[in-house]
């Protein structure tokens, strides 16, 4: 069987607006009606499959769990990293939690966040790889290049060995994304392959692979597996032991030095999704190369990318030729699509602005639901909150505001203090400063209301929180 790990953390920064810190790429639906995400794991369901050990980051933990009961998936376990560490950490967690009671785990690695439309055409390659990776090698999987693309890693074959081949071929080295012309000579070679980022290999191989090239990674990634402790559902990474890991990609730590490796050519499509350019490959352009999202109209437009994210901001083109335009509610990218790849440095130029717009939305995402700010002011606010049938928010009070309540759809429970009542449509309730509250659905449909926040601090951390079925911690958002 094939432990599916799925890779589940990021930044968010190369597909901004969309795509922010608090809500990465892997969480969008950009190609089809699943998240990526979503799609990942629906690519590693059947035959041959054990279910998904997920690696992600504690800001996201709830989201890969509503993703995961949306398609009727549970997983393995889910890994929470306690920061960020790049992917050799992420990847060695996982192999050393499948190791104590399987060291033979025949692990399949994959970043959450890419698009393979051919789901079948991948299940075969990895069945194809098993008997290499359970052999003891390495297998990373190489996509058949169909241009010169700078923006990603390479895979150079050995010589001898094929390209088009259906089963795993020698590898000679990994190459550094490269420069347009040299890009364009290896297209031209025939024996390079695009570097993936996906791996398969035992956990046992795995972990004498660190321990030959990276034991310091091995060391700190091992105590704090080792004194991982349990949170709910989820499997909690020590902290402390976190904090010393390096900061490196597994290619670097392993992949450039192991001399065990292979690849597995794949050639029925791939992306990664790395930049809006690459939304607008894989979205299929109309004949004259556009692609418009549903509230998005092209007017004479060559080879352009027009989304807006919401029903309320319909975005037109006119004239327009290889521009990419996203519109979300709070923001609006425009730029030309070969220079799509920079939108990393609009992100830092708004963080340097102390702009909220670079990392988070005016969206957020809770366990219970969800909250959208509606309007900001300098001493007031206004939220559409929505709660999930049977969910609750934490019991909890506010140094510095105070809330009125008015549900708008469904019948919310209503906490405050020693009273406890039922609201209707219609019906509102007002929570005074300092005042212990809370409020639930005890329905079967979403419960939605309007809250209006008053006071001299409106920050998401002022939260003094007394219980809560989520184990979140004093302070946490939400």
């Amino acid at each position: 069987m094939i432990h599916p790990v799925l890779l589940c953390g990021g930044s968010g920064t190369r597909l901004w607006p969309l795509s922010r810190k608090s809500f990465p790429k892997q969480f969008s639906r950009l190609t089809g009606n699943e998240s990526l995400f979503q799609g990942a794991v629906g690519r590693l369901i059947g035959a041959g499959f054990k279910e998904p050990l997920v690696i992600t980051g504690n800001d996201f933990r709830f989201i890969v769990v509503e993703q995961l009961a949306a398609i009727e998936t549970s997983p393995l376990a889910i890994l929470i990293e306690p920061e960020g560490r790049n992917t050799a950490p992420a990847v060695l967690a996982a192999a050393l939690h499948l190791r104590v009671t399987q060291p033979d785990a025949l692990m399949l690695v994959a970043p959450s966040d890419h698009v393979v439309p051919d789901a079948a055409a991948f299940r075969a390659a990895v069945q194809a790889a098993a008997p290499r990776a359970l052999a003891g090698d390495i297998v990373t999987f190489g996509i058949t290049p169909t241009r010169a693309e700078t923006g990603y890693g390479y895979l150079e074959l050995a010589p001898g060995a094929d390209a088009s081949a259906q089963t795993p071929q020698a590898l000679a080295r990994f190459v550094e994304k490269p420069k347009a012309k040299h890009a364009e000579q290896m297209l031209t070679a025939g024996n390079f392959l695009w570097n993936a980022g996906i791996f398969l290999f035992t956990a046992d191989t795995l972990v004498k692979a660190f321990s030959q090239h990276a034991p310091d990674v091995l060391e700190h990634v091992g105590a704090a597996v080792s004194r991982a402790q349990p949170d709910l559902s989820f499997s909690r990474l020590d902290a402390t032991a976190w904090a010393n890991v390096p900061d490196i990609s597994i290619d670097y730590a392993i992949m450039e030095k192991a001399s065990n490796l292979a690849v597995m050519p794949f050639s029925a499509g791939w992306s990664d999704l790395g930049g809006w350019d690459a939304v607008w490959q894989e979205a299929g352009p109309d004949a004259a190369g556009n692609v418009a999202s549903d509230n998005a109209t092209a007017i004479g437009c060559e080879d352009t990318l027009l989304r807006s994210e919401s029903p309320r901001v319909e975005l037109v083109g006119i004239g327009l030729k290889d521009i990419v335009a996203i519109a979300t509610t709070d923001a609006v990218l425009v730029a030309h699509k070969s220079q799509s790849q920079r939108v990393k440095e609009a992100v830092a130029a708004l963080q340097a602005k102390g702009r909220a717009q670079a990392t988070t939305f005016p969206t957020d995402h809770r366990p219970w639901g969800m909250f959208e700010s509606l309007v900001i002011g300098s001493r007031f606010q206004v939220k559409r909150i929505v709660v999930k049938p049977g969910a609750a928010l934490s019991l909890q009070s506010h140094h510095h505001r105070s809330e009125h309540w008015i549900v708008v759809e469904g019948t919310a429970r209503v906490t405050v203090d020693n009273e406890v009542k039922l609201l209707t449509e219609n019906q509102s309730v007002y929570i005074p400063l300092g005042a212990v509250h809370r409020m639930e659905n005890p329905g079967k449909v979403p419960m939605v209301l309007i809250e209006v926040q008053t006071g001299s601090y409106l920050g998401e951390d002022d939260i003094i929180r007394y219980e809560d079925v989520y184990a979140r911690g004093q302070g946490a958002k939400g």
